[in-house]
């Protein structure tokens, strides 16, 4: 099986997500996308509010973007420490239902090959290193495709979580702990983020026929829908 493998640097979110929603949309190539460098922004779920997910005044007053991404999931905060990892496939590409939770599954034992780390694992739809979040994720379901895609913290600024609250609907493994108890880094356990993009590839490279693409070579059909939004708060 082909897969496009489409490999970013300092593309910001915003531009990143309108890339996936075109090749969701308007391809039917399988796409693996990965992404670093992104400045700081916040993304928000298709559904998310928010004056109930952000300190709006901090926002506004630090003028951090907020972007509205096409699918569900929650909030996140990125910028230059963050791991984007995207894949787009054809329902029919793999045998296991195109549902979320398998889905979910089929990318935890993709990333567990990868890493190689022994405490790493999905725990109610985040990944995670033991009981601690070091990655989220979102999917998008079409009639014929799927998207799924995650964010990794290498690293992160404790004091950008100032600007999200705690949500209200929160993992029950989370037991109300603030943002520094709940989340953890990549970087003490993967040595570089170069590294952890080599390690997909070469998982990538085991199980699908891999053709390395790059943005000049993609055509972007100008007319497929595109919903991703900058909010302006």
């Amino acid at each position: 099986m082909k897969i496009n493998l489409l490999c970013l640097e300092k593309v910001p979110i915003y531009e990143q997500l309108k890339i996936e929603e075109a090749l969701l949309r308007g391809s039917r190539e399988n796409w693996c996308i990965l992404n670093v460098g992104s400045p700081k922004s916040i993304v928000m779920g298709i559904s998310s509010s928010p004056d109930e997910m952000l300190d709006v005044e901090r926002v506004k007053r630090d003028k951090v973007p907020v972007i509205r991404r096409f699918s569900g999931g929650g909030t996140v905060i990125v910028d230059e420490e963050t791991l984007f990892t995207s894949f787009i496939f054809e329902k029919s590409a793999h045998d296991f239902p195109a549902y979320p939770e398998p889905i979910l599954r089929w990318s935890e034992k993709l990333f567990q090959q990868a890493l190689g780390l022994s405490k790493f694992s999905l725990l109610q739809n985040d990944f995670v290193l033991g009981k601690h979040k070091c990655g989220g994720n979102a999917q998008y379901l079409r009639k014929e495709r799927w998207l799924h895609h995650s964010t990794f913290l290498y690293d992160y600024d404790p004091e950008n979580m100032h600007y999200l609250l705690n949500p209200k609907r929160a993992p029950e493994y989370r037991n109300g702990r603030e943002h520094d108890d709940f989340l953890t880094r990549l970087r003490p356990h993967i040595k570089s983020k170069r590294e952890f993009f080599e390690l997909i590839g070469e998982v990538l490279s085991d199980r699908y026929d891999v053709i390395l693409r790059d943005l000049a070579g993609i055509t972007l059909d100008p007319e497929v829908r595109r919903s991703v939004s900058m909010l302006h708060l």
